[in-house]
């Protein structure tokens, strides 16, 4: 496989294709890749008031989501399919407000012949302190 279906160009087509299909996934058009390839995928954005909850932080459901679809990506740059989520799990450790930017950090853990494991980290980009660390397993061998 050549290194440019798995590097940061690969990562932000499937990036752009999953928020230009629409749909509960473009809540993560605000990120923008800056690296990855070989089973990662990093990016970066700022919370802005699409992103909050009812009490001015980062929406859980927000920062699942991201790490739904990175971890995903970071999978795909492993030469995998994207599979199908079997478990998603996510912990919520700090707070964010709007105006903050964040990073996101998923690594592709392992690629089995059926199951795959990805984690996620989200931080913040002023201190580096996790405000959310999650990951997921997926089913990855759909013939």
């Amino acid at each position: 496989m050549s290194s440019s279906k798995r590097g940061v160009e690969f990562l932000k087509t499937v990036a752009d294709y999953c928020v230009k299909y629409g749909g509960h996934d473009v809540v993560t058009k605000a990120i923008r890749v800056t690296g990855g390839g070989e089973g990662r995928c990093t990016g970066e954005f700022t919370i802005t008031k699409e992103h909050l909850n009812p009490y001015g932080g980062l929406h859980g459901g927000c920062a699942a989501t991201i790490i739904d679809n990175v971890t995903t990506y970071a999978l795909m740059s492993a030469d995998s399919h994207p599979g199908v989520t079997v478990d998603l799990y996510v912990s919520y450790l700090k707070s964010a407000k709007e105006g903050e930017e964040i990073i996101v950090d998923a690594n592709t853990v392992k690629v089995g012949k059926k199951i795959a494991f990805i984690d996620c980290v989200l931080k913040k980009k002023s201190d580096g302190s996790i405000i959310v660390k999650g990951g997921q397993t997926k089913f990855v061998d759909l013939k």
